[in-house]
């Protein structure tokens, strides 16, 4: 590219511009608006064809709410990965011993507690259900077996649950698990 004193050019990769003062060979020396005299070498510079500055030059084609945009595009969000172990756990879990549900049984008949705790199974089903929680484990204990009989046959009213023994290994034989099905049309 051809310079000649006077002319007005931009600095290449620094926010500088100024006119030519002195060309010798490669070297340019040009004055800054500031009026300091700096050199450069000829690849170093670009003619404008009027008094502008860099920042002008870059933005003259450009909406700045695009810019703004680009700059602000959505980050995709980290996905927290769960262990296998942790899928299978169930969500929730109620726990109908009488000694969790009142401070004292003191008072209390067999058939007061029986109705207290198939009352509190009923009220956590129809939560987890409107909630859309899938799984639900019901620790009731070993004893007798009189509340395992009773929550089978509370949960057996409902037809967008199965039920089965809960997991041995944590809960032993004195727990039951409800997976509830989520898209059953209601009757």
């Amino acid at each position: 590219m051809s310079f000649k004193v006077g002319d007005f050019v931009l600095v290449l990769d620094e926010d500088l511009s100024g006119k030519i003062k002195h060309i010798s060979g490669q070297t340019i020396s040009i004055e800054t608006d500031d009026g300091f005299l700096l050199n450069f070498q000829a690849h170093e510079l670009v003619k404008a064809n009027k008094k502008t500055s860099l920042k002008s030059e870059v933005f003259l084609h450009t909406n700045i709410n695009d810019v703004v945009t680009e700059k602000e595009a959505p980050k995709r969000k980290q996905e927290t990965k769960k262990r296998v172990k942790d899928r299978y756990e169930p969500t929730m879990e109620v726990d109908l011993h009488i000694n969790q549900l009142v401070k004292s049984s003191k008072g209390m008949s067999n058939h007061d507690m029986l109705t207290l705790q198939l009352d509190t199974a009923r009220r956590k089903l129809d939560f987890a259900i409107n909630k859309r929680i899938q799984k639900i484990v019901f620790i009731h204990g070993v004893g007798e077996g009189v509340l395992k009989m009773e929550l089978e046959y509370l949960f057996g009213r409902y037809n967008n649950v199965k039920y089965y023994d809960a997991n041995y290994q944590k809960y032993g034989l004195g727990a039951t698990e409800v997976y509830i099905y989520q898209n059953v049309p209601k009757t």
